[in-house]
């Protein structure tokens, strides 16, 4: 009865079908570690062309940052796999529109939500995943 007990129990909590992930970004700590290197190796071409489309692009990247590291964090709690930066990419349907989350590793695999907002010196992502079953 009690490895019946533990094996249910090994079950439901091995077993997660959705995740939450969430990030806030400090925007001068963000601005005073932003560089060339960093822009390239975390961010797709689209998500540089996106930021780059504004004035004030560093608010845009800390933006696409915070969504990209909420969405890795939640992803990690469903899937131990390793993934890149740029695997995790943040897009527009327009200028200022609804951001959503693309995986190139797995696309279909995830239904995912995505919000951001910022305030002042911060930007705050929240992502819920849910495994398609």
């Amino acid at each position: 009865m009690k490895n019946e007990i533990l094996k249910t129990f090994d079950d439901i909590t091995t077993s997660k079908e959705f995740a939450v992930g969430n990030d806030l970004v400090f925007i001068p700590d963000f601005k005073a570690s932003f560089n060339d290197l960093f822009k390239n190796k975390v961010y797709t071409k689209d998500e540089i062309a996106y930021c780059d489309l504004f004035d004030d692009a560093l608010l845009r990247y800390a933006s696409t940052w915070a969504a990209k590291e909420a969405a890795y964090k939640a992803l990690k709690q469903l899937d131990p796999k390793p993934i890149s930066w740029k695997k995790v990419e943040i897009i527009r349907e327009k200028i200022a529109g609804r951001p959503q989350v693309i995986l190139h590793q797995n696309p279909n695999k995830f239904n995912i939500s995505l919000t951001i907002s910022h305030d002042g010196d911060y930007v705050w992502s929240a992502v819920f995943i849910q495994i398609n079953l």
